[in-house]
């Protein structure tokens, strides 16, 4: 962020640098958005009209587009980050589009446009270097030259000009060192750290935390580079990127000059009609409609949350829970989107077909943190999930898996934002504790099958979990959980039969203490027990611990919550990504030849002041398994690797910083639920 022309920059006052990071949020909030519309509107292979060479090309093209949109979102973060630091409550929200000339800088102009050459010229027109030659994309230009700024002193924060994203960003760092030189950086920084977000609730880059000057700057020095390149030629930039997309897409044009890669999604589309129709397309397609106005609700849920998790104070499982929320919505958006960009846009538009609009609430501001606002979240999840069945009888694959989503979405939020709570604590409980009812139906229809068993040794089975009841204890297994680690049929052959025909399980061959142990050892938790002697069941161990198996998967010890529902004491979890029971282990890292250590590097191992407590493990959909709560990583013989409260663990097998999570499932199209 050196050697930057001198721009007009926010003046050394806490408004003002507030007020521009402001503009900062929603340019940052306005480019993810144009890189996503372009994203969703490209086909999807060969089965829409592509060469498996033109198929490949869209793909990566889709890969880099909804890549560089993440990174956004992470920018985004940082700037909230350091707004929330300076004592300000984040600016959520933003302008609809398209955005009205002033908005933005003279040079800067953000409208929803499909993807095309002139589209892709425009991206590399947003991202360049400062003193780039490279042209704005045609049709990307307004109508009519402004400037924005006044010469005279003012009060009143006023947007200024500047030529290109990273000189902003060098104008404002100046400004705000400034402010630390004048007030100190105790004053300055006065914000409550613990409403920032932090990797304790979301894998982004940019979640920093910000707590002086130094790292301020290093956020803004970060999104610069990342997005422009630094220095110029900077590869892995976002300005390196589009050009390479820009690249290919005039060598596949120019060997086929009828390639066309994206459906004709309008160009700043609307859901009703507009009172100034110059520049818009209004959606009158029925279909359409209903598809985009379930995307825009969904998106703006996403926003009232995102708001609602800078309002909490954390690392806590409601922030947790509400920032897991506000990405899956996002993450069902995504098809809906899709389909959007593939339906007619109505008669009024023949030439052009539908698009999600993002359009905006009216107010995204926070709100205020309790009750009131938990049962907003619980009541607008139930509509979203109503409105998802509605597109599901179409039939369509994308309009299914948004409305699965949906409802898997208002369940979480039904569960941990929990309204029969009578105070902020039991909500926290609530999100770790509260079973599915699936779960409950499970723990029930269990229950009866035993107590319908006709002798001691004959098994019932029900949900795939086998029940053998003995004199003092039944044992439990479920086949779809065990690794054959097989310290059940060497540490007690007479009560695990292997390989035999009938009854195999045999509670009353073995003493209940020594059998017991037993299932401790089960490392997947395939085996467990229930005590009808009275003695005390298995409890939670005194520290929670996962354990990293040489090519193999990540075992834990912990009271266990996995994708929100209480998972036992024992499991073990995949980390090759191969397996087909995800996210348990199923052994096909012996099938994929997985190879990766359990003897990584130790890193951070300073000593937790608490060491047990549920451990909450959330598989992220296509990423990695979010893990919060006190937690000890073990390597294979027994040594620290890490001491942590918050990580996020590899699951696609690729990671080059094993055991943690570097970006990588992005990179190889890892999908997983």
């Amino acid at each position: 962020m050196n050697d930057v022309p001198a721009a007009a920059a926010p003046q050394a006052q806490r408004e003002f640098l507030i007020n521009a990071l402001y503009e900062a949020s929603e340019l940052e909030h306005n480019l993810m958005c144009t890189y996503l519309y372009a994203a969703f509107s490209l086909k999807d292979g060969e089965g829409d009209g592509l060469s498996a060479e033109e198929a490949a090309a869209v793909k990566r093209w889709r890969e880099v587009l909804l890549g560089v949109a993440i990174e956004e979102m992470g920018h985004l973060a940082a700037v909230w980050n350091i707004t929330s630091a300076l004592g300000g409550s984040p600016r959520i929200g933003r302008t609809n589009f398209p955005l009205d000339p002033g908005y933005l800088p003279a040079s800067v102009v953000v409208k929803l446009a499909p993807f095309n050459a002139q589209t892709v010229q425009h991206f590399v027109f947003l991202e360049r270097p400062h003193e780039s030659t490279e042209p704005e994309g045609a049709g990307f230009s307004y109508e009519r030259p402004y400037v924005r700024g006044i010469s005279q002193p003012h009060l009143t924060p006023m947007a200024t000009d500047y030529d290109t994203v990273g000189v902003f960003y060098a104008c404002l760092g100046e400004a705000l060192h400034a402010f630390v030189a004048r007030y100190g950086e105790a004053v300055a920084f006065d914000g409550d750290p613990a409403l920032q977000l932090s990797g304790a609730e979301v894998n982004l880059t940019g979640a920093q935390p910000v707590r002086c000057l130094k790292t301020a700057l290093q956020a803004f020095a970060a999104i610069v580079t990342q997005g422009e390149g630094a220095p110029r030629d900077s590869q892995g930039s976002h300005y390196q990127k589009f050009l390479g997309i820009r690249d290919e897409l005039l060598a596949l044009s120019a060997r086929n000059p009828a390639f066309t890669p994206a459906f004709p999604a309008a160009t700043n589309p609307v859901l009703r009609r507009p009172p100034r129709p110059e520049g818009r397309v209004w959606i009158e397609d029925p279909a359409a409609f209903a598809t985009v106005d379930l995307a825009n609700a969904s998106y703006g849920l996403m926003l009232r949350l995102l708001a609602y998790a800078y309002a909490l104070r954390g690392p806590s499982p409601e922030k947790s829970l509400t920032v897991d929320l506000a990405i899956g919505l996002m993450q069902a958006v995504a098809p809906l989107a899709e389909r959007a960009a593939r339906l007619p846009a109505g008669p009024s538009n023949p030439q052009c077909n539908a698009g999600v609009s993002f359009t905006t609430l009216r107010d995204s501001a926070a709100l205020s943190p309790g009750p009131a606002a938990r049962r907003l979240f619980v009541e607008r999840f139930a509509q979203l999930a109503q409105g998802g069945e509605a597109l599901r009888s179409s039939g369509d694959t994308r309009a299914r898996a948004a409305a699965a989503a949906l409802t898997s979405l208002a369940g979480r939020a039904a569960k941990g934002f929990d309204l029969s709570a009578a105070a902020p604590a039991a909500v926290a409980a609530a999100a770790m504790a509260v079973p599915t009812v699936a779960a409950a139906a499970s723990v029930a229809a269990g229950t009866a099958a035993v107590a319908r068993a006709a002798d001691a040794t004959a098994a019932s089975v029900a949900d795939g979990v086998e029940s053998v009841r003995g004199e003092k204890l039944e044992l439990q297994f479920e086949a779809k959980l065990c690794i054959h680690s097989r310290f059940c049929v060497t540490g007690a052959p007479r009560v695990f039969l292997a390989n035999v025909k009938g009854p195999w399980i045999h509670p009353d061959a073995m003493p209940v203490d020594a059998l017991v142990e037993i299932a401790h050892a089960c490392p997947s938790g395939a085996i467990r027990y229930r005590h009808l002697d009275g003695a005390p069941d298995e409890i939670a161990p005194p520290v929670n611990l996962a354990g990293i198996r040489e090519a193999g998967p990540y075992a834990f010890r912990a009271q266990l919550q996995i994708n929100g529902t209480p998972a036992g004491f024992r499991a073990t979890l995949c980390r090759c990504g191969a397996s087909k029971n995800k996210p348990f282990c199923d052994s096909s890292h012996h099938e994929v030849g997985f190879n990766a250590t359990g003897e990584p590097t130790s890193g951070k191992t300073d000593m937790l002041p608490m060491r047990d407590g549920v451990l909450a493990v959330d598989p992220q959909i296509d990423g990695p398994l979010k893990v919060s709560g006190n937690l000890e990583i073990m390597s294979g013989t027994g040594r620290v690797v890490a001491r942590t409260t918050a990580t996020w663990l590899c699951r696609c097998g690729q990671s080059n910083n094993k055991p943690f999570c570097d970006g990588t499932h992005k990179k190889i199209g890892f999908k997983a639920p």
